[in-house]
């Protein structure tokens, strides 16, 4: 297929672009900055700014694709800013709402068949019941205090996307990037930073739980979706959601790093805001079963534990 990814040279889209190209599919990569890194990775590079709506229009005419894939991103601050993720993500917001609009209208009028965006699994979810939540689960109404740009930008893609007319339209959630290209990578990254550094602690009984997935695994889900993928919302997360106080004793010893500290909630409260705080002891994580049986797609890594160990 001829296929359209704006984002292409972000985390993901790095590792999308050459399974794609593997795979004998014919790839446009959209780029803001890096036209050249996109044609090392096998596509053919266009530049152009996502929350330009004319360019885009342009850009997407221009390469007549059957399926458009949104993966654009950008921070805008430290990850360690914590107390402000709705700064931290602007960008991100900004490309999940303008950006969206933007790409959906120019896939249309292509005439592409099927569009795929990104979202996020690793926090909307309500926080109650099991740790596993599947798609049809419900999400939070009311977001943490800092993060309610974040809920309105995800909730604005799964609604934009997942009920387009005239197209087929895929929501994947993903789960927590780790491994080569993401801020867990084992050769640098900003969360891995925190941790050698011990800036990341347990927070109170540790009992948030996250949902993560290798980063080549969300390609090759991604691939699936694009390759075999029905309208709808689909996890794209490993088969083991688990409480986040389980989790960083793990990736701290995989990263060579001393144990994380422990500090109380209302210290964590005070110090990195509500979110952290809901973030380390609240969350809940999701289930992969609709993906894996629906797309066939299978993990490479369906446990955290092999990821770190191996993948990082």
């Amino acid at each position: 297929m001829r296929i359209f990814v704006a984002g292409a040279s972000g985390a993901i889209g790095k590792r999308l672009v050459p399974q794609l190209v593997e795979r004998g599919h014919e790839v446009v990569g959209m780029t803001r900055s890096k036209p050249e890194l996109v044609r090392e990775l096998g596509a053919s590079p266009v530049t152009a700014d996502g929350l330009d709506g004319r360019a885009v229009m342009a850009a997407v005419l221009a390469a007549d694709p059957e399926v458009v894939v949104h993966e654009m991103t950008g921070l805008s601050g430290e990850m360690g800013a914590l107390r402000k993720p709705d700064r931290i993500f602007e960008l991100t917001n900004r490309l999940r709402t303008q950006g969206t609009d933007h790409l959906l209208a120019a896939a249309k009028a292509a005439g592409a068949r099927k569009f795929v965006a990104q979202s996020f699994a690793g926090w909307p979810y309500e926080r109650t019941g099991g740790r596993a939540k599947p798609e049809d689960a419900p999400l939070i109404d009311d977001a943490p205090r800092g993060m309610e740009e974040l809920l309105a930008g995800i909730k604005h893609v799964e609604r934009t996307v997942a009920g387009a007319d005239g197209i087929d339209g895929i929501v994947l959630r993903y789960g927590g990037f780790y491994g080569p290209g993401t801020s867990l990578d084992r050769d640098g990254g900003e969360q891995t930073e925190m941790i050698r550094k011990r800036r990341l602690p347990v927070v109170g009984d540790g009992g948030g739980v996250w949902s993560l997935v290798h980063i080549d695994d969300a390609a090759a889900a991604t691939v699936k979706a694009i390759e075999h993928g029905a309208p709808g919302i689909y996890n794209v997360v490993d088969d083991e959601p688990a409480p986040i106080g389980d989790l960083l004793p793990v990736l701290a010893d995989a990263l060579g790093a001393k144990p994380p500290r422990h500090v109380p909630k209302w210290l964590a409260r005070l110090i990195g805001g509500e979110s952290t705080a809901v973030m380390m002891t609240e969350i809940r994580g999701a289930s992969n079963e609709k993906a894996k049986r629906e797309h066939g797609w299978q993990p490479r890594y369906p446990s955290w534990r092999e990821g770190f160990a191996t993948g990082l």
